[in-house]
């Protein structure tokens, strides 16, 4: 029987229907995603004497502070939830037949920790900072935090999942307006709306000077297709606009179903009069439009950003501007908001501005009101929402003994991932787990959510975890499946070995394909630490961590000092080195791990050597 402390759960008392893992031993499993249900289901009933149990696999059974006697927790006083900023009066009705609410709005920090003690749920927008002195303030007792909205960056996630708080946000109830902005920007900033009503205005009447652009026959570029891309899309297809679009995760049926066509990051900005920002920002994103980039795009474009102020260098936006590579951008989000009242961006004669009204539609007011209103309540009931950005912490005994595979399932999906050539779109991906243990010793949901963390999370917004992996998944419209094989090793451990199958893909490094077509890679852990032991039909032996270099070579004398070498020169320190051959003299791979990330000039002098038919760079 293992035991778990309180700060695990989502709310006080918790029972949940037995869950076992859905992997069968010799036999392929999938998680049929278009008919997802979540395989946990948990209620709840509110009680001071905050006992609970969980039946998941494990039993496990705690109890602190018994109540005396059979109080009925039924006839408990029901929970109470803080408002601290404006909703939408649907999203109060909401509340309110749940629980107590508290509307108090403009409260300092000091005020929102002296209330935070006496309340169950908090719902926040973007104004209210949820720290961790928020969390310290509540005692224990604050279990959820909304978020009427997409982005969570004003709540410290890891002081809420250190305190069991679970986090809830409304991503999808703006979409529509979000969309809508971004085609009213792109209307406006092409017939020069906002300009010429300043110029009649200031009392003036200059024809000649505003004359615009068409948008029929010109090429967008919709950068990232999900939810709000895929809407702006539709919108420009009705204007006549040619549409182009980049996501590397977005499905090809559903860009064609809409005549769209996925491309490559470096066509779509090469090739397009008018691109549109729908990315999320992540480190991958973050001022992926600099000057590199400007400099690479058609004279005379123009940029809409309704996204994140983030993805673009606005120092390098005003360059691009005053040299007139980009002819004029619309931009509703900024880096820092409000931006500075001197900023050169903001005033610029050719930039359209808005002040972050993507969301700012009555309608839209309502529908994040009724979306973030009903996920709170949804998450006080015990329920899991597929809106959490993080998720219940694991009971300390199943995650020492998972914490190496853990890591190796995060590190193997990044792998994975990085191999896929650009425009392919994932559709499906494959588990194995090699395992001696029975099947209902191995509960596999954790590694196959870190798998879909390291697949998706680098390029999303999304916070992937055990509560939403599979949620996150099918939203990108990949299935996922599960195969468990029995293997003769030691019971001792949960997993042998893990390996990641992505079927129907083009990939950056040939070698990495396997036999019947599909790209493959292997894990294990040794000693504690992850190993990749194999990529495609080759064998390696290389601890997961740091940045490693892939090279496929003929196998000949010589090759591991040269390409040492190199980088050796380059003061690119080298952390370990192996290789794996299909015979002697024949084909080899050889894995190098690397503590920096080599420059251009580098990588391509290792490319440049004779023996070396193809290599790639991948960065954990």
């Amino acid at each position: 029987m293992a035991t778990i402390s309180a700060k695990s759960i989502l709310v006080p008392k918790i029972s949940s229907s037995s869950s076992n893992s859905n992997v069968s031993s010799n036999r392929s499993s999938s998680s049929c995603l278009p008919s997802f249900k979540p395989t946990i289901s948990l209620k709840a009933s509110y009680s001071k004497s905050r006992s609970f149990v969980i039946k998941n696999g494990l039993d496990t059974v705690e109890t602190k502070g018994k109540s005396s006697g059979t109080k009925d927790v039924t006839k408990e006083t029901k929970p109470t939830i803080l408002v601290s900023e404006k909703l939408g009066e649907a999203g109060i009705k909401v509340l309110e037949s749940f629980a107590n609410v508290d509307c108090s709005y403009n409260l300092t920090p000091e005020e929102l920790c002296k209330k935070i003690s006496n309340v169950d749920a908090l719902i926040v927008r973007s104004g209210t900072k949820v720290s961790r002195q928020v969390f310290e303030a509540s005692k224990g007792r604050l279990k959820v935090v909304g978020r009427a909205g997409v982005g969570i960056d004003n709540v410290d996630l890891q002081a809420a999942t250190e305190f069991g708080c679970l986090v809830v946000n409304a991503p999808t109830a703006n979409t529509v307006a979000a969309a809508e902005h971004g085609i009213a920007l792109l209307s406006s900033m092409a017939r020069n709306v906002a300009q010429s009503d300043a110029s009649m205005k200031a009392g003036k009447w200059e024809r000649n000077k505003y004359v615009g652009v068409s948008l029929v026959g010109k090429t967008l570029a919709v950068m990232g297709f999900g939810k709000v891309g895929s809407e702006v899309a539709r919108r420009a297809k009705g204007l006549g606009m040619h549409i182009i679009a980049h996501d590397p995760y977005a499905p090809a049926d559903r860009a064609r179903a809409l005549g769209v066509e996925l491309v490559s990051f470096e066509k779509a900005i090469t090739t397009a009069d008018f691109i549109s920002l729908h990315m999320p920002l992540t480190p991958i994103t973050s001022k992926v439009f600099n000057d590199e980039t400007f400099g690479k795009m058609k004279k005379g474009v123009r940029i809409i950003n309704v996204a994140r102020g983030g993805v673009i260098d606005e120092d390098a936006l005003v360059r691009a501007l005053d040299s007139g590579v980009v002819a004029q951008a619309a931009l509703d989000v900024f880096t820092v908001e409000p931006p500075p009242q001197d900023s050169k961006l903001v005033q610029h004669a050719n930039v359209t501005v808005t002040p972050h009204l993507g969301a700012s539609t009555k309608e839209a007011q309502e529908g994040v009101a009724i979306e973030i209103a009903e996920a709170v309540v949804g998450a006080l009931n015990g329920e899991l929402s597929a809106t959490a950005v993080n998720a219940p912490m694991v009971p300390a005994e199943v995650l020492s003994e998972l914490a190496p595979y853990v890591v190796l399932a995060e590190k193997l999906g990044k792998l994975a991932v990085q191999l896929v050539a650009g425009g392919s779109g994932i559709k499906s991906v494959k588990v194995v787990y090699k395992s001696a243990r029975d099947r209902d010793d191995l509960d596999t949901r954790l590694l196959r959510a870190m798998i879909i963390k390291g697949i998706f999370e680098p390029i999303s917004s999304n916070f992937i975890n055990l509560v939403n992996a599979d949620y996150t998944a099918k939203e990108k419209g990949v299935r996922i499946s599960e195969e468990r094989i029995v293997v003769d090793s030691s019971p001792e451990f949960p997993v042998d070995t893990v390996q990641v199958r992505i079927a129907n893909v083009e990939s950056k490094f040939a070698s990495a394909m396997s036999d019947n077509g599909e790209i493959c890679i292997e894990g294990k852990v040794k000693g504690g630490v992850p190993h990749l032991t194999c990529v495609g039909s080759f064998s390696v032996d290389v601890s997961i961590e740091g940045s490693l270099i892939l090279c496929k070579q003929v196998d000949q004398p010589g090759m591991i000092g040269r390409v040492g070498s190199i980088l050796g020169q380059r003061n690119v320190n080298v952390s370990f080195m192996s290789v794996g051959r299909i015979g002697v003299r024949k084909q080899a791979i050889m894995a190098i791990g690397v503590d920096e990330e080599p420059d251009k000039d580098t990588l391509k002098q290792i490319g440049d050597v004779p023996a070396i038919e193809e290599f790639v760079f991948l960065d954990l």
